[in-house]
């Protein structure tokens, strides 16, 4: 059918020329012709001599780097404490107190301590002069110590001597003299020197005590404390383990002894109320009995029953009353004044009852005396 078709639509139907043939632009892998791998030989001219050779650099390592800064900056803190040591001056301080003898050195304040309340604190010692708080230069927040300035030296040995661990806003306070003016040769602790030793590692090397010279009874002690508090606390723990099994078998001896009674009580109810639907029984079944033989069984009844219940019945009873035991209470007297009233001229007018004339025999009510 297709021959029938118009040539431009025969066009579409034919087929396409083929496509030329061009040779390759390189050979092929299979095809290339190739070369074995030589060896350092030709290349020996362009290395240098190895008596020429300098020595190979050593690399830093990292742990060695490490301790290298370190080292450094202990240098440098040492050439600067060795710098402020020399320019210390503490008499040079224009701020300082007046008196050195008479200041008391205060530490481990709380941050949120004010100036008020540290000398509402220590006013009951004596009165102050002066009080001197030390703050940061940088951001002027408080560094938590102070100086302390007192009229009289004697105030300021009283509070030296009862003021140390003294709670103040939730914190001890470490209470010395001032040392700087004082000792020859004091430093301070930013100084490498002072008496605390709560920076020297952990917590079995820092010292929690005040740090004076004069307490070393009390330094022995907080070794010992330290040193047997593990000891202790087993002992506690042993003691209240010890206790709290005492106490369980005391609340369990109470509890069967509370049990025991309960049913004692129980039994005690039943058996009475036994008994008494007995004596019911036998007291309806003998009503028609004379009275006497009915009283003396009402008699070994009572003396039957228990004695708390036979007391109880004559509580109960009404107690007889004598006449003569009966006392009338009296009238009080009358407070009240006595009035006289004085007679009066003055003629009253009374008005005539129809009883007082009703069967008078002059008239017949028609009219009236007056």
């Amino acid at each position: 059918m297709t021959q029938f078709l118009p040539p431009n639509l025969l066009a579409l139907f034919a087929a396409r020329d083929p496509i030329p043939y061009l040779p390759p632009a390189a050979k092929l892998p299979h095809e290339k012709k190739q070369k074995g791998y030589d060896g350092v030989g030709a290349f020996l001219n362009v290395f240098e001599h190895p008596s020429e050779t300098p020595p190979p650099t050593r690399v830093e390592t990292r742990e060695e780097r490490m301790e290298r800064r370190r080292r450094e900056r202990a240098e440098q803190t040492a050439y600067k404490l060795e710098q402020e040591i020399a320019l210390w001056d503490p008499a040079a301080n224009a701020r300082a107190t007046t008196d050195p003898f008479k200041t008391l050195f205060v530490a481990r304040i709380n941050y949120d301590t004010s100036e008020s309340k540290l000398r509402r604190e220590f006013e009951g010692y004596g009165p102050i002069k002066k009080i001197y708080m030390i703050f940061n230069k940088d951001n002027d927040k408080p560094r938590g110590y102070a100086f302390i300035e007192y009229e009289h030296e004697r105030d300021m040995h009283s509070a030296y001597k009862h003021a140390d661990g003294k709670k103040i806003d939730g914190k001890r306070v470490l209470v010395d003299v001032e040392r700087a003016r004082t000792v020859k040769g004091w430093l301070p602790r930013r100084l490498g020197g002072g008496l605390g030793g709560t920076r020297r590692g952990g917590a079995d090397v820092n010292i929690k005590h005040s740090g004076r010279e004069d307490n070393e009874r009390e330094r022995e002690r907080y070794r010992l404390e330290q040193h047997r508090a593990p000891e202790r606390r087993r002992r506690t723990r042993s003691r209240s383990r010890r206790r709290s099994t005492s106490r369980s078998r005391r609340r369990d001896r109470e509890r069967d002894r509370t049990k025991d009674k309960d049913d004692d009580k129980d039994k005690e109810d039943r058996r009475r109320r036994r008994s008494r639907s007995r004596s019911d029984r036998r007291r309806n079944r003998d009503s028609g009995a004379n009275a006497n033989a009915g009283a003396a069984r009402e008699g070994r009844e009572d003396r039957k029953r228990p004695r708390r219940d036979r007391e109880r019945d004559r509580d109960r009873k009404e107690p007889k009353i004598k006449p003569e035991e009966v006392k009338v209470k009296a009238e009080p007297m009358d407070d009240y004044p006595e009035f006289s009233i004085p007679p009066m001229d003055v003629q009253i007018k009374q008005e005539p009852r129809d009883d007082d004339h009703k069967y008078h025999p002059d008239n017949n009510g028609d009219h009236y005396d007056y």
